[in-house]
């Protein structure tokens, strides 16, 4: 049986994630965690989220619960996720997580606990995403620079961060297959006089409104015709189901920083 920790416990994710545990087979829910101020520490988690008793008391502290579990599943910010990977990296426990937004210097850091860590690190956990990573990188590989790539991602308006960490995965992906830089291509806003669109950009542009759990579409337009990929997450429990998924996979595995490509086998060798 493997045991879990859950932090970010009372939010939107971390509360599905906790729900999820307890329908699934061979995990159990070990721990709790929230920020601190957060209206539900002290509280079992199974009461305060509206599921009936578990036993399980959220705390705010990561470091004094670690050792209950065996993998730590981390939807919370990339800031507060990326102390989670040093606390699991000190105590040699595996970590699945969630959280985007991650800055440079951050993304820097775990590669560097690379050795010391085992660790599921992916802006979206839903295999449907991630088959569509897959085929969008064999997509521009075919259709080349003959086609313009454009991004566009809508998500509810209590999201942070823009563009969402998902967008920017897949501009990552085909600017890679393309041999392009996203750094020195990538467009994210467009307003007044802008002059034609040159051929080696890729647009990345944002939507926030309601509670929309979260759309990606990728276009590649031609001269006479355009492609157009598509993702709708219905309900949030595609990328739940998706960490769990990853939490059983992550901890029988060797230290490295992973992604869903690799919890999935969707990658060449």
């Amino acid at each position: 049986m493997i045991r879990a920790i859950v932090t970010g416990a009372g939010g939107r994710m971390g509360g599905r994630i906790v729900s999820l545990l307890a329908e699934t087979d061979g995990i159990e829910l070990k721990g709790a965690v929230e920020r601190k101020g957060h209206p539900l520490l002290g509280k079992d988690v199974g009461e305060g989220l509206g599921l009936g008793r578990t036993g399980i008391i959220i705390g705010d502290d990561l470091a004094g619960s670690i050792e209950r579990g065996d993998v730590v599943i981390d939807f919370t910010s990339h800031e507060v996720s990326a102390g989670h990977l040093e606390i699991a990296a000190e105590k040699g426990k595996a970590i699945v997580i969630g959280s985007t937004g991650f800055t440079s210097a951050e993304m820097k850091r775990a590669r560097e606990l690379a050795g010391s860590v085992r660790c599921v690190l992916a802006p979206n956990m839903s295999v449907g995403v991630n088959v569509l990573l897959k085929v969008l990188a064999d997509v521009a590989g075919i259709l080349g620079d003959d086609y313009d790539v454009e991004i566009v991602e809508a998500h509810h308006h209590m999201k942070k961060d823009a563009p969402s960490g998902t967008a920017i995965k897949m501009a990552q992906v085909i600017a890679e297959r393309l041999g392009r830089d996203l750094d020195k291509v990538g467009v994210y806003n467009r307003k007044g006089i802008i002059g034609e669109r040159t051929k080696r950009e890729i647009g990345i542009q944002t939507l926030r409104a309601g509670d929309i759990v979260g759309e990606h579409t990728v276009i590649f337009g031609g001269m006479g015709e355009r492609l157009e990929l598509i993702h709708r997450a219905h309900s949030r429990d595609n990328f739940a189901r998706g960490a769990i998924r990853a939490a059983f996979w992550v901890v029988g595995r060797e230290n490295g920083i992973y992604d869903m490509q690799d919890v999935l086998g969707l990658k060449t060798a």
